[in-house]
């Protein structure tokens, strides 16, 4: 995983899963947040952003291109495919795992 220890990353995404509970509740930046962290744990099959496929938890290297591949689509608004705050969630839950950040969202 990132700088991030595993069971840090299974806090946060369920903290955020308790705090998003119902549809109502969701929001795009939520979802996005919640599929970045499931995606770094090893529960995805596809990257959230690039759609890249890979086994298991993904290492450095592909946690950081995706933070990249997001930061590119929130600044390229022509390239975009899923709601902004969608791939800012993913962007700011991937940051945080590789210590990018210390925002966890």
């Amino acid at each position: 995983m990132g700088t991030r220890r595993r069971a840090e990353v299974e806090a946060a995404h369920h903290a955020l899963d308790a705090e998003a509970a119902g549809p109502d509740r969701q929001t795009q930046l939520s979802r996005g947040a919640l599929t970045g962290y499931l995606w770094a744990l090893g529960r995805g099959e596809d990257a959230p952003i690039t759609g890249a496929r890979g086994e298991g938890p993904p290492d450095i290297p592909q946690l950081t291109a995706e933070v990249d591949a997001a930061t590119v689509q929130l600044e390229d608004t022509t390239q975009r495919m899923v709601p902004r705050d969608y791939i800012r969630g993913v962007h700011d839950a991937l940051a945080w795992v590789c210590g990018h950040s210390d925002d966890r969202p």
